[in-house]
């Protein structure tokens, strides 16, 4: 079982086309249980099958917060069919990652999201055509407005490519922003990869955006340029994969937000 956990858990390939031909390389795991199920656990709820709970490859039990979450968790493991699939488990994989690789970790995890306030796609904008740069502006701007005048936060933005460094007072004050527990911290380095704005990712986890606004915002040159040019259905399957991974980070969020039942 931690053999195939741990396959099931792994995070996606940067790349989900990339993962896609992985996966089709290697054979898919037999389903080798009846029930996915969930059962109460010290600290929170385990996922059992056929009433065995679910371990990490280094066998730490996988403990999940909240009970919504560990339904859809559950969930996951439920729809597979003869084979297990990897990739249709996004929930699996986070899971996995916090138990194995943030719990004891948090503060590195945050660090390295933090990386990201130093050159985020916010801060890099289009000096023409004029109705890009407006569209950016419209998407990007209110969260910019709001790390300022909220946080502290005070960036500065170039156009073009290179890069700018950005004040360490600014750096520090959104970094202080960043929530303290593993899933959070999870969830939003995942949010933060897949849009290339820890900014964003923030604003989505403090509930200055929502989760449609931010995939727009991430997305704003790639709609554009797919408005000029046509859809590229390579790049749009790509992005569609991606989508998957994303609302998974954003079930997440939500879930750990929700106050427990007594």
């Amino acid at each position: 079982m931690r053999e195939l956990f741990e396959e099931a858990a792994r995070q996606p390939a940067p790349d989900p086309q990339e993962s896609a031909r992985a996966s089709a390389r290697t054979p898919l795991r037999k389903r080798f249980y009846k029930d996915a199920g969930v059962a109460d656990a010290v600290g929170g709820f385990a996922i059992t099958l056929d009433g065995k709970a679910i371990r990490t490859p280094s066998g730490r039990q996988v403990v999940i917060p909240t009970r919504a979450l560990a339904d859809s968790v559950a969930a996951e493991w439920a729809a597979q069919g003869d084979t297990i699939d990897p990739v249709t488990m996004p929930l699996t994989r986070i899971a996995n990652s916090v138990v194995e690789g943030v719990v004891d970790r948090v503060d590195l995890v945050s660090e390295d999201l933090a990386k990201y306030f130093e050159s985020d796609l916010l801060f890099y904008r289009a000096g023409h055509p004029e109705g890009l740069v407006a569209r950016e502006a419209a998407h990007w701007d209110p969260v910019l407005f709001w790390a300022a005048q909220t946080l502290g936060a005070h960036f500065i933005l170039s156009e073009g490519v290179m890069h700018v460094k950005q004040p360490d007072e600014a750096v520090k004050a959104a970094r202080a922003a960043l929530p303290g527990d593993p899933w959070s911290v999870a969830a939003l380095h995942m949010v933060t990869t897949l849009t290339g704005s820890a900014l964003l990712a923030l604003a989505l986890d403090q509930g200055v955006r929502d989760a449609d606004q931010v995939w727009a915002a991430a997305h704003v040159d790639e709609d554009w340029n797919v408005e000029q040019w046509g859809v590229d259905e390579e790049a749009a399957a790509r992005r569609a994969a991606r989508l998957k991974d994303f609302q998974a980070a954003v079930t997440v969020l939500a879930a750990v937000k929700q106050p427990a039942i007594p």
